[in-house]
């Protein structure tokens, strides 16, 4: 089959398995190139698709030579359609790691699902050194959770709370600078963002691990959240996507008292704004880092998510020392992102900022090509007249 990419707004329908083989390959050279870090040698990663789940379970694979479980929820490729992102990202990280002599083993299905954490913990007691995990990343980004003891399915919505919020946005395909107004979220949609964003799963999941005894002295646990500028605050950390990220922080305040017992601890990770299926989607978010990418890479300060991962352990987390967070707790990978010149520079430029100019003021460019490339394509070293085989199996 001869792939090209098919889109619809933020989603893309096709994905090129080349490219994502490409893709793992460059984050597993990256890490290799940075060096071991002194970090957790047994690893399940909830939510390893791409992103900065992705990421970290490649981080602690070859930096730290760490046995990974990786759950994700993703489909094969067919005679005539393509497999998911994810489910090729897998695929070849997976392969690439027993190649290295790294175990690395997953499981395919709805992580909410209290059949998946059961096939998990099962997984971990038969696979992983000693039956038990050090370290547990939890990255889900779902739209939607099914609550299987209630039988109910919530969906999260993107809306402001409180107050109509209208700012500029941009359409990346095309370039084109708006205004966008949303109005203010419902008591019951605030609710249902919160169930499926918030920490109530990620709770669920260490309990479950806990009371199976899959759990090793002094076990981690860490989920990742975003805070951003003022001029994004009324669409995400106000509104109901940060509703869902306080609940996260409250969850892990609660997980951390729990794992205290066994010596161990529980981290809210504040990572910098990266190109994502999920950040494509939030209105008036592609533009702010259009502008922010543009800025920081000019600073020599841009980093994408393989980046931050290896810096948040090697630096944060498992530097030697003491771990490195804010006031409250919280690691801070948006340091630079948040830096006083940076900040200052991308307000000048988005008061500017219009469709006649937004190619020179920001880095759009760059940040559709991100995009792209979550799918496998907009790379300069794949082939894309070739003709690929889409079924892959893991």
């Amino acid at each position: 089959m001869i792939i090209k990419p098919k889109y619809r707004g933020f989603i893309c329908t096709t994905v090129h398995p080349m490219g994502c083989r490409k893709n793992i390959w460059d984050q597993i050279e990256y890490i290799k190139s940075k060096g071991k870090i002194d970090g957790p040698k047994r690893v399940l990663v909830i939510g390893s698709s791409t992103g900065y789940g992705l990421a970290s379970r490649i981080a602690a694979a070859y930096g730290f030579s760490a046995t990974t479980i990786g759950v994700f929820f993703e489909k094969p490729g067919t005679d005539c359609k393509t497999g998911s992102a994810g489910w090729y990202n897998n695929r070849f990280f997976e392969a690439q790691a027993k190649k290295d002599g790294l175990d690395a083993a997953h499981v395919n299905g709805d992580a909410f699902s209290r059949d998946v954490k059961t096939q998990t913990i099962d997984m971990i007691k038969d696979f992983m050194p000693d039956g038990k995990v050090d370290l547990i990343v939890y990255s889900l980004a779902a739209p939607k959770r099914k609550d299987f003891g209630a039988d109910r399915i919530y969906n999260s919505v993107i809306k402001p709370v409180g107050s109509a919020f209208t700012a500029k946005t941009v359409d990346f395909h095309t370039g084109k600078v708006t205004d966008i107004s949303i109005a203010p979220a419902q008591d019951d949609e605030i609710m249902e963002t919160v169930a499926v964003m918030g920490g109530e799963d990620w709770k669920l999941w260490v309990n479950d691990l806990a009371r199976a005894g899959t759990l090793a002295a002094g076990a981690e646990t860490m989920a990742f959240s975003y805070i951003g500028p003022s001029v994004t605050h009324a669409i995400y950390k106000d509104g109901t996507i940060g509703r869902g990220k306080a609940d996260l922080e409250v969850k892990s305040k609660e997980i951390g008292d729990e794992l205290s017992g066994i010596g161990g601890r529980s981290f809210i990770s504040i990572n910098k704004a990266v190109v994502t299926q999920a950040s494509s989607a939030i209105p008036v978010v592609p533009l702010y880092m259009s502008l922010l990418f543009k800025v920081m890479k000019e600073k020599g300060l841009h980093e994408n998510c393989i980046e931050q991962m290896y810096r948040l352990f090697s630096e944060k987390l498992y530097n030697g020392s003491e771990v490195i967070t804010d006031e409250t707790g919280r690691l801070r990978m948006d340091d630079f992102e948040m830096r006083e010149d940076v900040q200052s520079e991308v307000t000048r430029l988005w008061g500017a900022v219009d469709s006649d100019n937004i190619y020179r003021l920001s880095d759009l460019e760059g940040f559709r090509n991100d995009f792209f490339k979550l799918f496998g394509f907009a790379r300069d070293d794949v082939d894309y007249e070739a003709d690929v085989d889409v079924e892959v199996m893991l």
